[in-house]
């Protein structure tokens, strides 16, 4: 009798674990709604942020002279003429504008300044990271409403023994300063075509893909 209640307690103990485990996993494993494979409605991104390795276009307005192309070092600063070691990973375009033309106006009378970017990398906090099971796991330079098929399809798509629909995207709260994950649907989106799969990325998005274990 005794031996016959201990094992429905080990199987009510069991079946407990396994639905406090769902449960875990539903909580860690949450599902970010749809996005459409074209926008319907196209919508700038954020203010772009300029990053190491950038390509900018200096223009000076009637100062060729002072005008250049130059890259942003990987200590974030920059170099033109008559000015040296100018700050610039960190700021906007316009920014950077304003902080060459007031170095400039020591020497310039109220020149005019614009900043260009014309090859772009961006800082980490604008990337998207795509790591693990892919052709070619990179860095990409987020761009305003881009979406999960996008990623992929700079990546090379899923290597042969990916588990796609076991992968998760990690997503930093700046309000909260905490990480948040969501479960991916990657295998059904490249597939199978499941729009339902295609999620909308933000700046800073890691997306994690591991191997199948068989």
């Amino acid at each position: 009798m005794r031996s016959g209640i201990t094992s429905r307690c080990w199987l009510l103990a069991a079946l407990a674990a396994s639905s406090l485990g769902a449960v875990a996993d539903a909580k860690e494993r949450r599902v970010l709604p749809p996005a459409a494979y074209v926008a319907s409605k196209e919508q700038p991104g954020e203010e772009y942020v300029i990053g190491p390795l950038d390509q900018l276009n200096i223009f000076v307005w009637r100062n060729p002279e002072l005008s250049s192309k130059v890259q942003v070092r990987p200590d974030g600063r920059i170099t033109t003429p008559l000015v040296n070691d100018m700050p610039a990973v960190g700021k906007t375009p316009a920014l950077l504008a304003a902080d060459m033309k007031k170095a400039l106006g020591e020497y310039v009378k109220d020149p005019i300044v614009s900043v260009i970017v014309e090859n772009f990398s961006g800082t980490y906090s604008q990337q998207v990271r795509v790591v693990g099971a892919t052709e070619k796991p990179a860095s990409i330079p987020y761009r305003a409403n881009m979406t999960l098929l996008d990623a992929m399809i700079s990546v090379g798509g899923l290597s042969q023994y990916a588990a796609g629909n076991k992968a998760k995207l990690v997503r930093y709260d700046r309000d909260t300063g905490k990480s948040q994950e969501y479960g991916l649907q990657i295998s059904s989106l490249l597939k199978k075509g499941d729009s339902r799969a295609n999620v909308r990325l933000e700046p800073g998005d890691v997306i994690i893909i591991p191997e199948s274990m068989f």
